[in-house]
């Protein structure tokens, strides 16, 4: 198998590996369009489209055992001269972005998988969120690929050095790029990361920007864009998830804008560092920052160290965490009992 141009969509030897174990007839292919029963995989021999088997579908426990944009996989043909291809077997995902389904249900959806930096755009006009951001940022830590920030938009911002300020706050141990399309300003250093074998994937709401700011790494139109409108907000144009190619190297995953963004998975403590490492010097492990002794947190309040709205997020947001967890468990087990209950 001559797997040169699989290495620069981030082919590696752990993944060869792990395909040598199964049927040498399988190829491999990386899947870079998700539609709803059908993919598009990009193999040595080009692009194909592609099903699940039969036996990876019934065997699937939940839709976390689907591919994905960003999964390799293992096919049985590189072309469709005879039908579609067929996907045997999704290969172990070293990360991935997830999110809580939207709606009432307690899934999990992944978003992007084998990723190695995560691009969280975000606007800084009127539509300029903190709250939404942070969100981003614990279910970024979680998906254990590197997050980068990248704040689109200033050419619209009035004052851009408060709003950087707000976002370094909450941005701990991230770096933040500033980027204009009307100013085709900041774009070279989001170019630097993007190198042969590399894989990032672009998230954040709807209408940030995110497209334009693809059209302009690729030097191609390909993603549709459209103007702000009255309330200084873009409107919503991916709808669905895709993998590009640069002919310099590299590899991008352009994801829909999302409305909604739940978390089942996240890393609510690491993307607020600051207080977990304030809640480790609180005189009881179990303080609940209000009216214990020696209470690391609340001291940092008063002296002006720490802003109590923060807090009061991080709380929300570990609240949030643990009551869909909660539900999710809860709907598995439903889930296994109809499963028994139909067996009998």
């Amino acid at each position: 198998m001559n797997n040169k141009n699989l290495l620069e969509l981030g082919l590696n030897e752990g993944y060869i590996k792990e395909a040598s174990i199964y049927n040498d007839d399988f190829y491999l292919g990386r899947v870079s369009v998700q539609y709803k029963d059908i993919y598009k995989v990009f193999t040595e021999e080009g692009e194909v489209l592609a099903r699940v088997s039969g036996k990876l579908s019934y065997s699937s426990n939940n839709t976390l055992d689907y591919p994905v944009v960003g999964d390799w996989v293992l096919l049985d043909r590189t072309d469709n001269k005879n039908g579609d291809a067929i996907i045997h077997k999704v290969l172990s995902r070293k990360s991935y972005f997830s999110r809580k389904i939207a709606g009432s249900r307690f899934d999990i959806q992944i978003v992007a998988a084998n990723i190695d930096y995560i691009f969280i755009c975000t606007a800084l006009n009127n539509d300029f969120n903190i709250n939404r951001l942070e969100r981003y940022i614990a279910v970024a830590w979680d998906s254990m690929a590197i997050p980068v920030i990248v704040l689109t938009k200033s050419d619209l911002c009035e004052d851009i050095d408060e709003r950087l300020r707000a976002v370094q706050e909450v941005a701990i141990g991230i770096e933040i790029l500033v980027t204009s399309s009307l100013n085709e300003n900041g774009y070279e250093k989001v170019k630097e990361y993007i190198k042969s074998g590399t894989t990032i994937a672009f998230i954040g709401s709807s209408g940030v920007g995110k497209s334009t700011l693809i059209n302009k790494i690729l030097n191609k139109d390909i993603l549709k864009t459209n103007s702000v409108d009255e309330n200084d907000k873009g409107r919503h144009t991916t709808t669905h998830r895709e993998l590009f190619v640069l002919e310099e190297g590299g590899v991008i995953i352009d994801t829909p804008g999302m409305r909604e963004l739940g978390l089942m998975s996240a890393d609510v403590d690491k993307s607020f560092s600051n207080i977990e490492e304030l809640e480790s010097q609180c005189k009881f492990s179990d303080c609940t920052h209000k009216n214990e002794p020696k209470c690391a947190v609340r001291e940092a309040i008063e002296k002006g160290e720490l802003d109590l709205d923060r807090l009061e997020r991080y709380k929300k947001l570990k609240r949030e965490e643990e009551y869909n967890l909660k539900k999710s468990m809860q709907q598995e087990k439903q889930r296994v009992k109809s499963i028994i209950r139909g067996k009998r």
